[in-house]
């Protein structure tokens, strides 16, 4: 599983105050097995439209929208499933992830 109720909840609270400032992102999402990572801040009401820093790495992060189904069904070449960071713990907003990112050509955490 992905998303734990918790983690939901944190997503869903900040897609409802989303004008109210830059969210530090919540969860973070990679492939062991390939370069994807995705760092989200919320989680629409429909449950599966999540925004946040998408790298898939090709060397262009950008900000945006996945679909959390789509990610959950993502392969990498030894066809491991997509993990979420369980250690993860954002320590600055995502304005700042995608600035370093795109520094980098990769998000850097």
């Amino acid at each position: 599983m992905l998303l734990t109720f918790a983690l939901r909840t944190a997503l869903r609270r900040n897609a409802e105050r989303s004008s109210e400032s830059d969210h530090f992102p919540v969860v973070k999402f990679f492939t062991p097995d390939a370069r994807a990572v995705w760092l989200f801040t919320e989680l629409a009401s429909d449950q599966d439209t999540l925004y946040g820093l998408c790298d898939l790495g090709h060397g262009s992060p950008e900000l945006g929208y996945a679909s959390l189904a789509e990610i959950s069904a993502v392969r990498g070449p030894l066809h491991l499933l997509v993990e979420r960071d369980r250690h993860f713990r954002a320590d600055r907003p995502l304005w700042a992830y995608a600035a370093a990112a795109r520094a980098a050509g990769r998000i850097v955490a």
